[in-house]
């Protein structure tokens, strides 16, 4: 036991070391923010400038975009009835598919925290540093709340209580290392007072070039979806929904945003950041590997010579290794009637000696960009968008006896278009209305990592996921925590619904 411990530490510190070189290169990397390169940082020579403090901001967004690469649509969608296996590679996600889980495997919170740690230099460090305009200052400072809001919410869905970290881990010290898990109350408190202290930050309503930096638009989204949660899942009833539907309102009263008119365009490569977009995660071919969508894409070297033609020129440029993709259950869901369809996946079909096949489905979404026959899937991940708070308010509104009528009209107009007629929404009973805009949803945000929430959120995931069915264990809804983060943490407990 006392060589366990020993090792225990050394891997601490040794991971830790880690921590800081990875956060000091992603810094240092980053011209997305045009930030000078340096050479050497540590924290007594970085935090001194305003251009320091840039840079800071800058890092911090590069680990949020490192973890997005493939974990965020395991977090977020994988458990779901959403995807399947093409085995055309193997099936390398098939546990989470079956939710199959154990700490043996699985992703960690690592990477997380090193977000909230980017996040805790920035709220330790900014105060201390002269800036050209207070504004500027305030605004990095309301970014940083928001972003350790924003993972500490992502951490609370999926492992439920974590431990709480709110001063920067500069040096090992077994104090500010090791820590028990945190209350999910507890983590709550924290995420609301972020949120908060977030919001009267921020110095006005304007978007950054991009849309990829929190705005005060994206944190208010941010809090309806929290407050949502808390209404569901944590007893917070009428007084949270409440919340909710106001921060709602507020983003409606925020100009420059709306529904774009055509559902494909929200996720064209060159149309980043357009209006409908309030919080995306930025990609660049020149910064950035690819992003998890690859995984639901075709290779063109893997295509049957079969492959119909029509099909063949809809595909284009091939790339992606198709490990996934959208299941026959979500693309039953679709009405022929519904835009939203063939912009979320297209399905394959091989024609030989006069009898037609199917091949598989690829996803539509975010294709990325094409340059010298080769596809890079480099568009920016969508965390909240303008139909996200329209249904959100809806949910709200329904959570309060009101009727979410107008909410889903808007959305169902733009799906369906001349169609509309034949969609329309009909106010039912609270436990109606809530099904309808769950199937929305699905409808909606198909593979942009929203869905498994979404059946958490709702209570539904022991009912509509095929492999929870008969589990009613509501630990099983958190993912193990994983013996590569239990190994280095000896103050946490692990999730006792999963296997070790």
């Amino acid at each position: 036991m006392k060589n366990r411990s020993i090792m225990c530490r050394l891997r601490t510190r040794l991971y830790h070391i880690a921590l800081g070189v990875g956060m000091c290169l992603s810094i240092g990397a980053c011209d997305l923010l045009e930030v000078d390169p340096t050479s050497v940082i540590t924290s007594d020579s970085f935090w001194q400038t305003e251009s320091d403090a840039q840079g800071g901001l800058a890092g911090m967004y590069v680990k949020l975009r490192t973890e997005s690469v493939e974990n965020l649509f395991i977090w977020g969608e994988l458990r779901s009835e959403t995807l399947e296996s093409e085995a055309i590679v193997g099936d390398n996600y098939m546990k989470y598919r079956e939710n199959d889980l154990s700490a043996s495997f699985g992703p960690s919170w690592q990477g997380l925290y090193s977000v909230v740690n980017a996040a805790n230099l920035i709220l330790t460090k900014v105060p201390e540093i002269t800036f050209s305009s207070e504004d500027t200052r305030k605004l990095l400072l309301a970014q940083a709340h928001a972003m350790r809001a924003y993972v500490y919410f992502t951490m609370a869905r999926i492992w439920g209580g974590v431990p709480i970290r709110t001063e920067p881990m500069e040096k090992y010290d077994a104090s500010t290392v090791h820590k028990a898990r945190a209350t999910l109350e507890e983590v709550f408190t924290l995420i609301k007072d972020d949120l908060k202290d977030a919001l009267e930050l921020f110095p006005s309503d304007a978007f950054e070039t991009g849309r990829n930096h929190w705005s005060k638009a994206s944190t208010l989204a941010l809090k309806a979806d929290v407050y949502l949660w808390t209404a569901r899942r944590m007893n917070g009833g009428e007084a949270d929904f409440r919340t909710a539907l106001t921060a709602c309102e507020d983003v409606q009263q925020i100009s420059g945003i709306r529904l774009l008119p055509d559902f494909k365009e929200v996720f064209a490569y060159e149309n980043k950041g357009n209006d409908e977009v309030l919080m995306a995660i930025n990609y660049k071919k020149v910064e950035a590997s690819n992003n998890y969508f690859d995984m639901m894409h075709i290779s063109a070297a893997t295509l049957s010579p079969d492959i119909e033609p029509d099909i063949l020129e809809t595909i284009g440029a091939g790339g992606g290794l198709m490990e996934l993709s959208p299941s026959k259950h979500l693309r039953t869901q679709y009405s022929e009637e519904d835009s939203r369809r063939d912009v979320t996946f297209l399905e394959i079909y091989k024609t030989k000696d006069g009898g037609r096949s199917y091949y598989g489905t690829m996803a539509m979404k975010c294709r990325g960009t094409v340059e010298s026959g080769v596809r890079y899937f480099v568009d920016d991940i969508i965390l909240y968008r303008y139909a996200d708070v329209l249904l959100m308010k809806a949910e709200a509104k329904n959570g309060l006896k009101q009727d979410p009528t107008a909410e889903m009209e808007e959305v169902r107009r733009r799906a369906y278009g001349e169609n509309y007629a034949n969609h329309k929404f009909v106010n039912g009973t609270q436990e109606e209305n809530d099904a309808a805009i769950l199937h929305e949803r699905l409808l909606e945000f198909a593979t942009e990592c929203k869905r498994w929430w979404d059946l958490v959120r709702f209570d539904k995931a022991f009912e509509l996921v095929p492999s929870l069915v008969g589990r009613d264990n509501p630990e099983l809804l958190y993912f193990p925590i994983p013996n590569s983060v239990l190994s280095l943490e000896p103050m946490v407990e692990p999730n006792s619904a999963w296997p070790m």
